[in-house]
């Protein structure tokens, strides 16, 4: 099992604030006047009753609960998890802050991808983390994280953490549950898997009774942005072994995550049918996105999540095509690192699909 900060492994630090929540649960009972909150409960709000209504401004005046139960029991629920493996953040990348303040000290190393999900590296030199960084295993059709290489280089380095998104962004590849698990046997005992899940959801098969292991020395991340389509109020959520959460609630933010985003979570998640629609949706788009530049010579990298990546001939017309698109008011993604220059990801929503929507890039790739 990989081992914590010197730091962190005694009895503190304890949350100063557990919020009124946490010591409702704590009596056991209904705590009805708060008398010693600063929290501005007598302001009146009346420009925003106005703007949003009054159920909306319930939510603005407490902070919200910091252990999110609702919305764990929720998750426990739906997902047949441990309650207790389950932490609630804001989104996430701030999980990802989160799970290296918790296991990695300056001057760790740490190893990913190169040019994975950039927030990764971003808060990994934050927290005076070493990058080592090891190239796509890449071919004609085929980007994926060289997990051989991520074990290697582990071992080299005697890296303190290992970061896989999977599905991978940008490149959409899905190792499979079997080889994830060889991924942490592999790996040396006191190295953490920081294991990214955010498109866990548009997997073809994402009710694996593997998805809902509780793994030693693995911290697996999700979203509710994506398929659950709450970007905006930035929620997720943290799967690990209850010790492993509890030396996370020690660094947490104490009210990451807002009352108004806790509410509206547990109202989407209480109407499963909503998002099991909109996957379906996705899945159909994807394909039909697929297919469309496929007929036109574009090479498409298989995809388990909401978007498709498009290899092309080279970094320059990539480059291009999505210059030109941005100036035509049309936004995709193409990565920043100069491995990945070459790659454009394009979402499937219905806009994309709109005929001349995508002419630009269509043009581009017939006349490759």
């Amino acid at each position: 099992m990989p081992r914590f900060p010197d730091h962190l492994t005694g009895d503190g630090p304890t949350n100063p604030f557990p919020g009124i929540r946490v010591l409702e649960r704590r009596l056991g009972r209904e705590i009805p006047h708060r008398l010693g909150s600063n929290e501005g409960l007598d302001m009146p709000h009346r420009a925003l009753r106005a703007h949003f209504g009054d159920a909306m401004v319930e939510h603005v005046y407490c902070y919200g609960d910091s252990e999110a139960l609702g919305v764990r029991q929720r998750l426990a629920e739906q997902q047949g998890l441990p309650l207790d493996a389950l932490l609630v953040d804001a989104g996430a990348d701030s999980l990802i802050a989160l799970a290296l303040r918790t296991v990695a000290e300056p001057g760790a190393t740490v190893v990913a991808t190169a040019g994975t999900y950039p927030t990764f590296g971003y808060f990994a030199r934050g927290q005076g983390c070493e990058l080592v960084e090891v190239p796509y295993e890449e071919s004609p059709g085929r980007l994926a994280p060289d997990l051989e290489a991520l074990v290697a280089t582990a071992r080299q380095t005697r890296a303190r953490l290992v970061y896989l998104a999977n599905p991978d962004n940008p490149s959409g590849h899905l190792h499979g549950d079997e080889a994830i698990r060889r991924l942490r046997e592999a790996l040396p005992d006191d190295c953490w898997l920081l294991l990214d899940e955010a498109y866990h959801d548009f997997r073809d098969d994402p009710d694996t009774p593997f998805a809902r292991e509780v793994l030693p020395g693995v911290i697996r991340l999700r979203t509710l942005s994506k398929a659950h389509g709450l970007a905006g109020l930035r929620i997720g959520y943290a799967i690990a072994e209850p010790e492993t959460l509890a030396m996370m609630m020690k660094v947490r933010i104490h009210y990451a995550v807002s009352t108004l985003t806790l509410a509206a979570a547990e109202v989407v998640l209480d109407h499963p049918e909503e998002t099991r629609d909109h996957i379906a949706a996705v899945h159909e788009r994807r394909a039909r996105l697929a297919e469309n530049l496929r007929g036109l010579g574009a090479q498409i990298l298989p995809s388990a999540t909401n978007f498709i990546g498009v290899q092309m001939p080279s970094a320059e017309l990539a480059e291009r095509v999505n210059r030109e698109l941005l100036e035509a008011g049309r936004l995709i993604a193409r990565p920043a690192h100069p491995g990945l220059g070459h790659v454009l990801r394009i979402t499937a929503v219905e806009d994309a699909l709109v005929p001349g929507r995508l002419k630009i890039l269509e043009e581009a790739l017939q006349q490759a």
